[in-house]
């Protein structure tokens, strides 16, 4: 979510929702925690948009797949299993053989995360995919509002491959070769980290998954926490193909490119070498990329240690729109 999406939803819905007992997480985090009988269950929803977030060309599997690995990141971020999904789907007309590629990729990755559909809607407008899920926590729910000063902030995986997919995607469409193959694919079939949810609510004092970019995400986690950070762009993981492909884009790719669903968090320095381990035995790598700090500053540090300008991510909504 970008600052100005941030803005908008606090000054037009955020002061309407009164705390109740039933409702322990509400607006403002990945997701909220209602109470049901003696369970807290997260609840999350994204959208997606033809021609916002995926190109009008997308094949129907890798549209299906996305809506719903961007929901279970958020999941993933709150310590939570996703069990349940509603769908609702608003199509410009009926494509039979694109609807059964967009049911394939959206099912099988379904069943693959243990998720049931439980009903939903169906509608005529532009293509747009909006998936609810609903599951149980692993314990406590993991919230942006919990970072300590001292604390090391962990991101999983690598920084920057979705959006140098993006723009291979949107690129002069010629045939892409291995590495821009791999990297087209990181943008098209995120890959929600599942193992990691049940440790981070082990170990982890506050996450959020990382949709808008690194820089964008993080000022997030820094506000509803209420502390700073500093983190080094020569510890920022990259992959292989990211830097075969974009060596010298690199940094500006992994602070505030978007789409990479993987999740920071902030960790007590005695629990990182747990959770390193821990998140390894999954096939998970996590990278520490910096700390938490007093003052409410987010600096980030080059190779030589001087500050580096910062680039906000991706926002729906321009600073000029009301």
């Amino acid at each position: 979510m970008s600052q100005r999406e941030f803005d908008l939803i606090q000054r037009y819905f955020r002061q309407a929702v009164s705390p109740a007992a039933d409702l322990p997480v509400g607006i403002g985090d990945d997701g909220a925690v209602v109470l049901a009988g003696n369970t807290n269950l997260a609840w999350v929803m994204d959208t997606i948009n033809e021609d916002v977030h995926f190109p009008h060309d997308a094949p129907g599997a890798a549209v299906g797949h996305r809506a719903l690995a961007v929901n279970l990141s958020d999941m993933v971020a709150m310590g939570a299993q996703p069990r349940w999904m509603l769908l609702s789907l608003c199509l410009p007309e009926v494509d039979e053989a694109w609807l059964a590629d967009f049911s394939d990729g959206l099912l099988s990755l379904a069943r693959d995360s243990g998720v049931t559909l439980a009903g939903g809607d169906t509608t005529r407008g532009p293509l747009s995919v909006a998936v609810t899920l609903l599951g149980p926590l692993h314990g406590q729910a993991v919230q942006r509002s919990g970072a300590r000063p001292g604390d090391r902030l962990l991101v999983s995986g690598t920084l920057g491959d979705a959006r140098a997919g993006l723009d291979i995607a949107l690129g002069d469409g010629h045939a892409a070769d291995a590495v821009e193959s791999e990297l087209l694919k990181r943008y098209l079939y995120p890959q929600a980290r599942l193992a990691l949810s049940p440790l981070l609510a082990r170990h982890a004092r506050a996450a959020i998954d990382l949709s808008d970019g690194l820089v964008g995400d993080l000022t997030h986690l820094l506000s509803a926490s209420g502390v700073g950070a500093t983190i080094h762009s020569q510890r920022l993981p990259r992959s292989r193909a990211l830097m075969a492909h974009a060596e010298e884009e690199s940094d500006a790719l992994a602070l505030s490119g978007g789409d990479d669903y993987e999740i920071l968090c902030a960790v007590a320095p005695e629990a990182v070498e747990t959770l390193v381990r821990e998140a390894a035995a999954e096939g998970i790598m996590l990278s520490d990329i910096g700390e938490i700090t007093q003052g409410p500053e987010l600096t980030v540090l080059d190779r030589d240690g001087q500050p580096v300008p910062l680039e906000a991510g991706f926002s729906h909504f321009g600073d000029d729109d009301a």
